[in-house]
């Protein structure tokens, strides 16, 4: 993954498109650029299933998401991701995340301050 620095969480992403103040300072005090980013492949899925997501918004993710690495679940994220969950009691997804960053040595990018203090 040359030159991929963050993994980007569900909720920096949905922050981020729709502007709101919190994820929008975080992404700049990183100096964050599309080129060094990935996504797990969960967040893909997640961004994408919201049962309201209007036609507009469901543009703006697809723009996002052609942007950006995204990594998909294999053997070694899983069996980390359940590791995880199993010590720290993570919802799935969260747990998920969380190995996807370990496991390709990326520092996760999350407004959750529980699973920033779980990596760090």
């Amino acid at each position: 993954m040359s030159g991929i620095q963050y993994l980007l969480d569900t909720n920096i992403v949905i922050g981020a498109l729709n502007e709101q103040p919190a994820a929008v300072k975080l992404v700049q005090k990183l100096k964050i650029h599309f080129s060094k980013i990935a996504i797990s492949q969960i967040s893909r899925m997640e961004l994408l299933s919201f049962p309201r997501l209007a036609k507009e918004e469901e543009k703006k993710v697809h723009a996002f998401l052609d942007d950006c690495l995204v990594i998909l679940c294999d053997e070694k994220i899983e069996q980390a991701a359940i590791d995880l969950r199993r010590e720290h009691g993570l919802k799935l997804p969260d747990a998920i995340i969380a190995a996807t960053a370990k496991v390709n040595s990326l520092e996760l990018v999350t407004l959750d301050k529980k699973l920033a203090k779980l990596l760090t």
